[in-house]
């Protein structure tokens, strides 16, 4: 019975003192810190019989110690969940599983309206153009390496301009003497008409449809006064005198030989092969 009154660890008489039964035994409130109390698993301190001490799973806090592991949110009164032996809060557990925004590297959590491309996830704020910054949200984007651009600010610093609107060309361009056009921008310098896709005839820097061609531009026949097109049967031409002529229309006015590629002799307006002319 005198053992009783006594520490189990120090002996030291404990009339009148207080102390605690461990297994049955009695201890002093010191020794049964240093020696019988649990150790605190976030500060590493016994915990005193004073102190209120949390459990879960064999592991022991004092009660101000247990909080969440990532932003320290007391959790003593509030639900909790452990993940890799860290008590964490429900907002902090949530974050934990969601992805990393690709921009500011911060959890999308469930219901963030986001972006995902090529195997990254940005919240929606933070996919923007890299050239204007401008979020691009749900809009369609252009790429140019790993950097990602809004529509017009793509086409401003990419696409070619247009040689007559001086406009980015975004499709249906043309290329024309090395230089870019809009299909709707290459035209006939006459009338307007299209013409790409189209047979045209440049003339002194300018382009021009079959029609306004030989309507506006093309010489005309001496001999049969149609336009000299340098097309099909027509692609070549004599010129005399000033005159321009098909060269199958370019004949005696007697005999109607060709004289395209022959000696001729002029008699008035008209020329004469050489044997019509010594007869």
């Amino acid at each position: 019975m005198a053992d009783t009154t006594r520490c189990f660890y120090c002996r030291e008489d404990m009339g009148g003192k207080r102390f605690v039964r461990n297994e049955g035994r009695a201890v002093c409130i010191r020794c049964h810190s240093e020696f019988c109390a649990s150790s605190c698993v976030a500060c590493r301190k016994p915990i005193a019989v004073d102190s209120k001490e949390l459990s879960h799973k064999g592991r022991s806090w004092h009660e101000s110690c247990f909080r969440c592991a990532s932003c320290y949110k007391p959790l003593a009164k509030e639900p909790f969940n452990t993940k890799d032996q860290r008590i964490l809060c429900g907002k902090c557990n949530s974050t934990e599983d969601a992805p990393r925004c690709h921009g500011c590297y911060k959890a999308i959590t469930a219901g963030t309206e986001s972006v995902e491309y090529k195997g990254n996830s940005w919240h929606n704020e933070c996919f923007t153009c890299y050239q204007c910054k401008s979020p691009i949200g749900s809009q369609s984007f252009l790429t140019k390496g790993s950097d990602v651009y809004c529509t017009p600010c793509h086409e401003k610093k990419f696409a070619k301009q247009c040689v007559a609107c001086k406009q980015p060309i975004t499709s249906a361009g043309i290329t024309y003497k090395e230089e870019p056009w809009h299909s709707h921008c290459f035209v006939c310098s006459a009338c307007s008409k299209t013409l790409a896709g189209t047979s045209f005839y440049p003339h002194e820097g300018k382009n021009f449809c079959l029609g306004c061609f030989k309507s506006s531009v093309a010489q005309k026949c001496a001999g049969c006064h149609n336009p000299i097109t340098g097309l099909g049967k027509a692609v070549n031409v004599v010129k005399y005198d000033g005159c321009s002529w098909h060269d199958f229309c370019f004949t005696c006015k007697r005999c109607s030989v060709g004289l395209a590629d022959k000696s001729f002799v002029p008699q008035g307006k008209d020329v004469l092969c050489a044997d019509c002319a010594n007869k």
